[in-house]
This record gives structure tokens, sequence and C-alpha cells, in this order.
């Protein structure tokens, strides 16, 4: 999974105030596409739009908006399915240069017999 920040954006529009970062990452998800290693990719709404949801003593607390710096939110994500680690970088590389920093993490596999979905 290929996850961006919205301090990747700032730094991406700072170096370059013309660069549409939008219009990049479309690109870039089009080649992902004709590659054949897009799973998913999505852009996510800003954290005021979000929940922060917890359970201390059974009791549900749900508290609206980001809880971390609006800056530190993940914006958006590809979720890609490639051979190696090595691939995994060059693409997570390759949407760093639209973006700003991209963080890179491998989805963890299903606990055996657990029948859950990857």
């Amino acid at each position: 999974m290929l996850m961006h920040r919205a301090t990747g954006q700032r730094v991406v529009q700072a170096a370059d105030p013309a660069a549409d970062p939008l219009a990049g990452l479309g690109r870039l998800i089009d080649e992902m596409v004709r590659a054949g290693v897009l799973l998913a990719a999505e852009a996510l709404l800003p954290g005021s739009a979000g929940a922060r949801v917890s359970v201390f003593e059974r009791r549900r607390i749900v508290t609206g908006g980001p809880s971390a710096g609006e800056e530190e939110l993940i914006t958006g994500f590809a979720l890609i399915e490639v051979r190696s680690r090595e691939e995994a970088i060059e693409w997570a590389a390759r949407q760093a240069e639209v973006v700003g920093d991209v963080e890179l993490r491998q989805v963890a596999a299903p606990p055996a017999g657990s029948g859950g979905a990857r």
C-alpha cells in the first residue's frame, strides 16, 4: 500500500507552484492500471469530515474531526500488487515525484484458517 499525506502535497506545490498534483497522480494511476499492478486507489476527504472512534470501559467514544494535525493525515492511497519489494519501491518513488513523501507498507496476510480477504 502506498500512502501519501497532506505534507507531501504541500512539498510538491512549494517546489513547483505550477504543478497540478491531481493531474499528475491521475496519469500515474493510469500507468499503474496499464501495468496491471493497481488493485485500488482513492483520495480521502479531509480529516474534518471523519471521526475518531474508540472504546473505553465498554463505552463508545466518537470524536469528530481529525485526531492529529491536519498535515499528518493520510490524504490518499494506492493498493498495488507487485512481484518484489524493489518494484513496490519504484512505484512509490514515482508517486513521490507527484505528491511528495509516500509511505510504503506491505499488507499482512490474514491468519491461516481465518478466511479473511486480502
